[in-house]
């Protein structure tokens, strides 16, 4: 007879660069200081590189644990739509740090609620099609190219989507 709860996954772990730096920035005599590695948009190219395949990971293992009803699916398309990967990055490092102890646990299961609540606002109508791979892109009312450039000579930004596939990469 096997043992029923050795059926349950662990976590993915984060990659091992992602642990290095991360243990580079806490060290107490640190000399990194730079972004935290959850904050997506400000990671350097050699930080972003491992990132996509763990957190596509992640979701994959949430979806596998947690995901008991459509709407809390997180869908396959989930690198297309920005937001979601600084939310699942937040959430998967938050999950790392919360087994700790019982009580932090307790607080992740809380925010994983409070992410599928966002995911699903952000998604609409959408999500439906998305979570069983028919990705639309974000519909055409809807468009932000509609905004005028940033005047003043400012840095060149990077667009959401050329960000999108830098991770896909």
């Amino acid at each position: 007879m096997t043992h029923l709860l050795a059926r349950f996954e662990p976590f993915p772990e984060p990659p091992a660069l992602i642990l290095e730096y991360i243990a580079e920035r806490s060290a107490e005599e640190s000399v990194v200081d730079g972004p935290a590695p959850w904050d997506l948009g400000a990671l350097p190219a050699e930080l972003i590189a491992p990132m996509p395949a763990w957190l596509d990971s992640a979701c994959r293992w949430l979806n596998w644990a947690y995901a008991w009803q459509p709407q809390d699916v997180i869908p396959p398309c989930w690198r297309k739509h920005e937001g979601l990967g600084y939310e699942i990055a937040a959430l998967a490092f938050a999950r790392t740090d919360a087994y700790a102890d019982a009580g932090s646990t307790v607080i992740w299961h809380e925010q994983y609620d409070r992410f599928l609540t966002r995911m699903n606002k952000a998604l609409g109508k959408a999500g439906d099609e998305c979570r069983v791979g028919r990705h639309e892109d974000r519909p055409a009312r809807f468009q932000l190219a509609a905004w005028p450039a940033q005047a003043g000579g400012g840095r060149e930004e990077t667009k959401p989507a050329e960000r999108a596939e830098e991770m896909a990469q």
